[in-house]
């Protein structure tokens, strides 16, 4: 079964979810047991979610990981011992055959789904390329991407919508978009809920968000169709050494899960 196979097995949405960067072994194995649990428990197919490395940072001073090599072999722990796909993001051409070795599936960050190079790269690598909508372009260019990924022999391959650029310091989710996305696109759509819900580039140089809006996202994106939902979780956000603002807590998951699974199963 292919890791895109793997996703759509179940009647019910897929989840990637974890923390938004990999801060050591035994926070992210913690993460991921509990996830697993509670998505078994709802017949969800489970992605296990970590950057080995933030690049787009704000400031110089942000953290930016635990080591490329350490984090990856972690990434592959969290694999091979709960026996579930793993996501990480790159930012360069050269890293997608390294991540490829410790990962299912590489992801392209917003602001380089643009980037023809990155994504013929991580086309090569035969992983599933998962591409996520730039903030600055409409759903309706995605396809482009898609058809880059496609082009260079890549045959796995999902859209993420993680909002549009309002003004300043905000974003929107177009609802709209997931439905325009998954016939353009002839893809899995996924919608990344608490990215979505990220207030960028504050004044201090420190992202800001709405994790109260998470609940109320997440249901218009299973009502709307899609396919999958991208959530960053943590046990504890205020002590998240990236993006705490925007993320949920690891305990609220189950109680979100069970809602998304009912309003699932009455569409």
């Amino acid at each position: 079964m292919t890791t895109q196979e793997y996703l759509l097995s179940s009647p019910n949405f897929f989840l990637l979810a974890g923390p938004c960067v990999i801060e050591g072994e035994k926070m992210a194995l913690d993460i991921a047991e509990t996830i697993k649990t509670v998505c078994e428990k709802y017949g969800i197919p489970f992605v296990f979610k970590g950057s080995y490395r933030k690049a787009n940072r704000s400031r110089l001073d942000s953290f930016t990981g635990i080591g490329d090599e350490k984090a990856l072999k972690i990434l592959a722990k969290v694999r091979r011992e709960f026996d579930v796909p793993v996501v990480t993001d790159i930012h360069e051409t050269t890293e997608a055959a390294l991540a490829a070795e410790y990962v299912d599936i590489l992801q392209i960050p917003a602001f380089l789904c643009r980037q023809t190079d990155l994504l013929v790269a991580a086309a090569r690598t035969g992983k599933l390329v998962n591409i996520k909508k730039g903030q600055f372009l409409a759903p309706e260019s995605m396809h482009f991407a898609v058809e880059k990924v496609r082009d260079a022999g890549g045959s796995q391959v999902a859209v993420t919508d993680r909002g549009t650029t309002f003004g300043y310091g905000d974003l929107v989710v177009d609802f709209r978009g997931i439905p325009t996305m998954q016939k353009q696109c002839q893809c899995p759509v996924i919608l990344d809920i608490t990215h979505s819900l990220q207030q960028p580039n504050q004044g201090g140089g420190v992202t800001g968000g709405r994790p109260d809006m998470i609940e109320t996202i997440a249901k218009a994106g299973i009502a709307v169709g899609a396919d999958g939902l991208f959530i960053e979780t943590h046990p504890t956000p205020e002590t998240a050494k990236s993006d705490g603002a925007n993320m949920l807590r690891l305990d609220l998951l189950d109680s979100l899960l069970e809602k998304l699974t009912r309003l699932r199963a009455a569409l």
